[in-house]
């Protein structure tokens, strides 16, 4: 579901007025794709972003509403303890077919920006996604089995700068869920999505977007 506002109401004279801000959720695949350029995201993590479908990412936040992530919003640490929950457009169906879908979520930035040495940091990595119930425009991705690598919640370090964390929808070619190349036991350093997905045949995403995150301030 893109973000949306409860309509807002005022009183002129003698009458009553309803009006909504503008939709502020992404709306436009030239304009995620052109965030991702705009962050040196492709380039970084070496994948080609050509999106045929708009990816939402959304952090359910206790007694709060939920957060439905813009490509390139940065969030508060403690915004991002998730797990979060993703969806597609509706009317995008037809450019991904009916699934199954992989979602992986990467740190191109750790443990600094300006020097990547550890990254990148896989903070998660699950298959087997299938559409679920439909909602304003959006159609919610799940699944019933276990991830490969369970979400982690952003950490960057202290005095770090914030970090880009990429979520990334791909087709599930067969055979993904017998892949051995990482499992739950398997070090979160040093992947690399781009040798990741030739090995296994996941090709370039469908859609994706990211969040920018700073240290969690003291």
């Amino acid at each position: 579901m893109l973000r949306l506002f409860n309509l807002w109401a005022f009183l002129l004279p003698g009458l009553l007025v309803k009006a909504s801000p503008p939709d502020l959720g992404d709306s436009s695949l030239a304009k995620v794709r052109q965030k991702f350029e705009d962050f040196n995201i492709p380039a970084n993590v070496h994948l080609t972003f050509d999106p045929v479908v708009l990816f939402e990412l959304t952090f359910p936040e206790p007694g709060a509403a939920p957060i439905h992530v813009m490509a390139g919003e940065q969030l508060e640490r403690n915004a991002t303890a998730g797990p979060p929950q993703f969806a597609l457009r509706s009317d995008h169906r037809a450019a991904t077919g009916h699934g199954p879908f992989v979602i992986v979520a990467v740190d191109p930035d750790a443990p600094t920006p300006q020097a990547p040495t550890v990254s990148q940091i896989r903070h998660f990595l699950g298959g087997g996604f299938q559409f679920g119930a439909g909602h304003k425009g959006m159609r919610t991705l799940v699944n019933d089995t276990p991830a490969i690598t369970e979400f982690r919640q952003p950490t960057p370090p202290a005095g770090s700068d914030p970090h880009r964390y990429v979520f990334l929808l791909f087709k599930e070619p067969s055979g993904f869920s017998q892949q051995t190349l990482v499992n739950s036991s398997t070090s979160i350093a040093h992947f690399n999505i781009s040798a990741f997905a030739d090995a296994t045949g996941l090709g370039n995403p469908l859609g994706g977007t990211f969040i920018r995150v700073g240290p969690q301030e003291a």
